[in-house]
């Protein structure tokens, strides 16, 4: 069996190599709190303006914006190189059990990414290589989402390696 990383390298078409490659660098001592609000906030714009694909828009109808725009970027900063915004405030990312409510398909996960790849593009203070990093990251961690989505939908529990392990005496 798959694992869900490998299974969101399939998918994406984009390595772990290259997906963890954010790892490599501090893209929050690069870029600077204010360029990931901006991203959030330029990208939630599109999300809650797209008259397109309003099956999509609807996915968020149940969301503030700002509370959405200060989870993306408090999360963003967290997991590239900053102070732990996200977890201080919410807990735990557990992405795919904050996503579960949602459906994240191949569909949802495309269209998600365009409006990342409209966002990063008009963020004019992110550099190119921060731009690639960021959004292999992102393209791999979509597809990480359709992956346990699928498994959700195949009723069967994601484990998760943050779980305590129970020990018997």
């Amino acid at each position: 069996m798959q694992s869900l990383q490998q299974k969101a390298s399939e998918y994406s078409g984009v390595g772990q190599s290259d997906a963890f490659a954010i790892d490599e660098t501090n893209l929050f001592e690069r870029l600077g709190l204010d360029t990931f609000i901006a991203l959030s906030t330029n990208f939630y714009n599109r999300v809650y303006d797209d008259e397109e694909e309003e099956w999509f828009r609807a996915i968020f109808v149940k969301s503030k914006k700002e509370d959405a725009i200060r989870n993306q970027y408090e999360f963003f900063v967290q997991r590239m190189g900053g102070p732990p915004l996200f977890s201080q405030r919410r807990g735990h990312p557990a992405l795919i059990a904050r996503h579960r409510p949602f459906p994240v398909t191949h569909q949802a996960a495309q269209r998600w990414l365009h409006h990342m790849q409209q966002a990063l593009d008009s963020v004019t203070s992110i550099d190119p290589d921060s731009k690639a990093r960021m959004m292999n990251f992102l393209r791999h961690t979509a597809f990480f989402l359709v992956a346990g989505d699928e498994l959700k939908s195949q009723n069967q529990q994601v484990p998760c390696k943050h779980a305590a392990q129970k020990t018997t005496v």
